[in-house]
C-alpha cells in the first residue's frame, strides 16, 4: 500500500522533473529543452486519458522512459518512450511525430506501436508473428524492443490493478518472451525483476513461501554474507588489489526454479547467496579467482569462464561455486567494470549519448548477426515450429566447441556435429559426410560436450543432407538450413512424398480430396495456407516446412468454415465430380510403376524395411487407411507374418510394369573393418559411378569394425548390383547387405 500511495501522490509533473535530473546525471549534455518538449507532446496527446488506478496516462510514458535513462539510452530513446503509445492510443501519426521531432523517433514510435496492432487466429500464431516482428524490429533498430521491454517492465510493476485473467496472461507473455529477450540482449537485472514480477502472478504461492523463508532466514544470511565478504575483502587489501566486492540474495524466480527442477524445498537449497568481485583488469580476474580457490574449496564441475568464451549476448564473467568453513556453498563471480555495465544493461550499455545516431552503429553488425540469422533460417517455419526453435536458440543452455583452428563456436546445449557444421556454415553442412570429435571418427547423433575439438568431413560430391539429419539436428537454424536444401534440391520428391502424406491425413479427418479440389474450395484453401498451388503445398509438406497433420486441420477447418455443415447436395456434387475424374482414368492404371492386383488407382507406397526396386520380386500389404505398401518377396516382416491367421489375407499380388521410368529409392548396410579414410572411399566409388545418393552415414561398431549406411536412388535391381560390385571392391569392406536382408 505504501507503493500504491507513492503512485498516486506524484505527479506528472514531479515525475518528470525526476526524469530530467536522472537523465542530467547520466548525460550533461542532453537537450532537456527537447525532452521538455516531448512530455508536453504527450500530456497534450493523452490528456483525458487514465489509467485503470486512477493515474494520468502519461505518467506510464513517463515511468518507461525513466527506465529507458537507467537503460543509458540516447535521447531520441528518451522522447521515443515518452511518445511510444502516441500512434496507438491518440489520433497522432507517425508525421506528426516525425515533423516535430525527427524522422528517428517517428520510426521508433511507429516500430514500437506495430508490435501490438495485429489480432490473430491462435495463441501460437500471435506468439510468432510478435517474436518475428520483435526480431525484425531488433534488426532495424534495437532501441524499439529496448523501450518496448521498458514499457512491459513497468506495465509489470504496475499489475496488481489489472483483473486476474489479465495478470496471468500478461506475466505468461513477459515470462516466455519478453525475459527471455532481455536475458538474449545481456539485460540480467531487467530479466531478473521480469521474471520475480512474472511468478509473482504466476504462482503466488508459491511466490509468498520463498519470500517468507527468506525473510525467516534473512539474519543468519547477512551474518553469512557479511563474514564471506569480509574475508575476500581483507585477503584482496593484502594482497593490493583495488577491487569492489558485493553480494546478494540469488532473486526470487532462480531459488523457484531450481526447487522445482531438482524437487527440493527451500531449506534443501543452500547456494541462496552470490557475490561478485568488480576489479579494473582482466588480470587481476584471475588474480582473485587464485585467491578465491585458497580461501575456499572449488566445486568440481562448478567453474566456468566467459571471459575467454563470452555468450552471444557479451556476457563475460568468471563465475565459480565454492564451499567455506561453515559448509555452505556459494558462486563468486568476478568481472571488470566494463564487463559489469555489460552484465548489467546488455547491449543497452554499450550505447553512445549523441542526438541523431542510427540504432544501429558502426562495429554493431556482428552483435546482430544472430537476429538476421534467426530471421534467415525460420521464414518457412509454422507457428509452433518457429516458436520451439526460437527457444532453443535463443534462450537454451549452451554449450562451446572448438574448431581444429581453436575458434569457439556455441551451440544449444544438446547438439551434435550436424549442428556444429550448420553453425560454421550452409555449404560446409550440405557436403559433410562425417565428423570427428577430439581426433575420433563419430556418429552424427554424438552430442557435444564443452571443450570438444570437432573436425567435419566434408566431399565435393556428397549427396546432401539426410531427412533423418532433422531428427537429430537440435538448432532450429540447422533444421532449417537441412528444410532449405530440400526445398530446393528434391522439389519433385517433395511433391510426391508430400501428396502421399497429406492424402493420408485427409483420409483419417474423413476428407476426400474431392472435397479439398472442389473448383469453389479450392482457392479459399490456398489462401488459408499462403500458397499459389496444390503442388506447392505438396512441396512445403514434403521437404518438412509445413506438417500433413496441422494442414489437414486447416483444410478440415476452412471447409468447416465456408460450408458451415454442407447439404447433401453440396457432398453429392463432390462426390460427382470425383467419379467423373475416376472414370476418365484408364483401367488397371500403375501407380510408381507398381500395378495392384484388383484395384484401380489406390496409394501405393514402398515399405522402408526392405526398399523393393524394380527387378526384386515383391508382394503388396494392404494397410489400414494409407493404401498398398510394398515388399520384396524376401522381406523378414512379409515372411514372418504371410501366414498369420490376423495378418495373412492382406497380402496381395502386385508386379512391376514392363518399363517403369521412374527411380527408386533403397538402402544398402555395409560392414567393414574400422579404418581411417573408409568413408571417403565410399563416396569416391559412388561419385565415380554418378550414384543418386541421398544419405551416407558411418558409425564405428565394437571389435574395431564400422559400418557405413547408404541411401541412393536406382532404376532397377540390375543397377544396384553395379554398384553393390564396386563398393565390395573399397578396401576393407567385407560385407554388404540390403536394408530387409
Amino acid at each position: 500500500m505504501q507503493e500504491e500511495a507513492k503512485r498516486e501522490y506524484l505527479s506528472p509533473e514531479k515525475m518528470y522533473e525526476q526524469l530530467e535530473k536522472s537523465l542530467l546525471e547520466m548525460n550533461p549534455a542532453a537537450d532537456t529543452a527537447r525532452v521538455r518538449a516531448a512530455y508536453e507532446f504527450a500530456v497534450a496527446a493523452h490528456e483525458g486519458q487514465r489509467r485503470r488506478e486512477g493515474s494520468d496516462y502519461v505518467t506510464h510514458t513517463i515511468a518507461s522512459a525513466q527506465i529507458c535513462v537507467e537503460m543509458g539510452l540516447d535521447e531520441d530513446s528518451i522522447i521515443a518512450a515518452l511518445l511510444h503509445d502516441c500512434i496507438e492510443d491518440t489520433k497522432l501519426t507517425h508525421a506528426d511525430i516525425a515533423k516535430r521531432f525527427g524522422t528517428t523517433v517517428g520510426d521508433i514510435v511507429e516500430g514500437v506501436t506495430k508490435l501490438t496492432r495485429v489480432q490473430y487466429t491462435s495463441k501460437e500464431d500471435e506468439q510468432m508473428e510478435n517474436m518475428r516482428k520483435m526480431l525484425m524490429a531488433m534488426a532495424k533498430d534495437i532501441r524499439v524492443i529496448l523501450i518496448k521491454i521498458a514499457d512491459r517492465l513497468h506495465n509489470m510493476r504496475t499489475m496488481e490493478y489489472q483483473t486476474p485473467e489479465k495478470q496471468r496472461a500478461k506475466s505468461l507473455e513477459t515470462m516466455e518472451i519478453y525475459a527471455p529477450i532481455a536475458h538474449r540482449l545481456g539485460m540480467q537485472r531487467v530479466k531478473w525483476e521480469l521474471e520475480d514480477l512474472s511468478l509473482l502472478y504466476l504462482d503466488p504461492i508459491g511466490y509468498k513461501e520463498i519470500t517468507e523463508a527468506l525473510n525467516t532466514r534473512m539474519a543468519t544470511l547477512e551474518t553469512f554474507i557479511d563474514s564471506v565478504q569480509g574475508k575476500i575483502k581483507s585477503r584482496l587489501d593484502d594482497w593490493g588489489i583495488s577491487g569492489t566486492i558485493s553480494s546478494r540474495i540469488k532473486h526470487i524466480y532462480s531459488i523457484y526454479r531450481k526447487m522445482y527442477s531438482q524437487n527440493k524445498q527451500i531449506n534443501e537449497i543452500f547456494d541462496l547467496c552470490a557475490f561478485r568481485v568488480i576489479v579494473d583488469s582482466i588480470a587481476d580476474c584471475y588474480n582473485v579467482l587464485g585467491h578465491i580457490h585458497d580461501m575456499f574449496k572449488p566445486l568440481p564441475g562448478k567453474f566456468k569462464d566467459y571471459i575467454s568464451t563470452p555468450k552471444p549476448n557479451m556476457y563475460q564473467s568468471i563465475h565459480t561455486t565454492v564451499i567455506g568453513s561453515e559448509g555452505i556453498p556459494f558462486e563468486v563471480q568476478i568481472r571488470t567494470w566494463e564487463m559489469h555495465r555489460t552484465a548489467e544493461y546488455g547491449i543497452a550499455a554499450h550505447w553512445k549519448y549523441k542526438s541523431g545516431e542510427q540504432g544501429v552503429k558502426q562495429g554493431d553488425e556482428e552483435k546482430f548477426a544472430w537476429v538476421r540469422r534467426l530471421l534467415e533460417t525460420q521464414a518457412d517455419s509454422e507457428a509452433q515450429d518457429f516458436i520451439h526453435d526460437l527457444k532453443i536458440d535463443m534462450f537454451s543452455d549452451e554449450v562451446f566447441v572448438f574448431t581444429p583452428q581453436g575458434d569457439v563456436i556455441n551451440l544449444p546445449a544438446g547438439a551434435t556435429p550436424i549442428d556444429f557444421a550448420y553453425g560454421i556454415h550452409s555449404a560446409i553442412g550440405n557436403r559433410m559426410i562425417g565428423a570427428k570429435v577430439n581426433s575420433r571418427i563419430v556418429p552424427f547423433e554424438r552430442v557435444l560436450q564443452n571443450g570438444d575439438i570437432v573436425e567435419v568431413l566434408t566431399s565435393n560430391s556428397a549427396p546432401g543432407p539426410s531427412r533423418d539429419w532433422m531428427k537429430i539436428a537440435k538448432s532450429g537454424a540447422a533444421r532449417s538450413k537441412i528444410k532449405q536444401w530440400f526445398k530446393k534440391e528434391k522439389r519433385e520428391e517433395n511433391i510426391i512424398n508430400g501428396k502421399s502424406a497429406l492424402e493420408s491425413e485427409l483420409r483419417l479427418a474423413n476428407i476426400s480430396m474431392a472435397a479439398v479440389t472442389d473448383e469453389e474450395m479450392l482457392p479459399n484453401i490456398l489462401k488459408r495456407l499462403a500458397v499459389f498451388s496444390l503442388d506447392d503445398l505438396y512441396a512445403s509438406i514434403g521437404y518438412g516446412g509445413m506438417t500433413a497433420t496441422k494442414t489437414a486441420n486447416k483444410i478440415k477447418d476452412e471447409i468447416i468454415k465456408s460450408q458451415k455443415l454442407p447439404s447433401k447436395t453440396s457432398l453429392e456434387k463432390m462426390t460427382e465430380r470425383a467419379e467423373i475424374r475416376k472414370a476418365q482414368q484408364s483401367e488397371n492404371s500403375s501407380v510408381h510403376g507398381v500395378l495392384v492386383e484388383g484395384l484401380d488407382n489406390c496409394l501405393v507406397k514402398f515399405s522402408r524395411c526392405c526398399t523393393p526396386v524394380p527387378g526384386d520380386d515383391i508382394v503388396g500389404f494392404i494397410t489400414r487407411g494409407y493404401g498398398v505398401s510394398v515388399h520384396r518377396a524376401d522381406c523378414k516382416n512379409y515372411l514372418s507374418s504371410k501366414d498369420d491367421p490376423k495378418d495373412g489375407g492382406r497380402w496381395i499380388s502386385v508386379s512391376w510394369v514392363d518399363a517403369p521410368s521412374e527411380n527408386y529409392v533403397t538402402t544398402i548396410k555395409i560392414l567393414a573393418r574400422e579404418r581411417s579414410g573408409f568413408v571417403m572411399d565410399i563416396a569416391t566409388v559412388l561419385n565415380s559411378m554418378s550414384a543418386k545418393v541421398l544419405s551416407l552415414s558411418a558409425r564405428d561398431l565394437d571389435g574395431a569394425k564400422s559400418t557405413a549406411i547408404v541411401s541412393l536412388e536406382v532404376k532397377n535391381a540390375a543397377e544396384l548390383d553395379v554398384i553393390i560390385s564396386r563398393l565390395k571392391t573399397v578396401a576393407g569392406v567385407s560385407e554388404i547387405t540390403r536394408a530387409g536382408d
